[in-house]
């Protein structure tokens, strides 16, 4: 099941941005789920699956944007191979 969500945004941000509206909700999607990610709020699977991507890619993504992909205990290391 999906939800679409209407978001407001002026004409001239995506005129800054030279952005159309759909190349705007294409971003806002991917900066949500990368946010959504960094923040711990959704896992690596699930933003992969949300952006339509291999998780690999996400996560090779994810690194170079900076997150921290796991925080060195063991928790996160033994949830993160399970979904290998």
């Amino acid at each position: 099941m999906h939800s679409n969500i209407e978001i407001s945004c002026p004409w001239k941000i995506l005129l800054g941005l030279h952005l159309d509206a759909e190349q705007f909700a294409d971003l806002v999607r991917q900066e949500t789920a990368m946010a959504l990610f960094r923040d711990g709020k959704i896992s690596s699977c699930m933003a992969a699956r949300w952006l339509g991507v291999s998780r690999i890619h996400f996560l090779f993504q994810a690194m170079k944007e900076g997150a921290n992909l796991l925080e060195n205990n063991q928790d996160d290391f033994d949830r993160e191979t399970s979904l290998l």
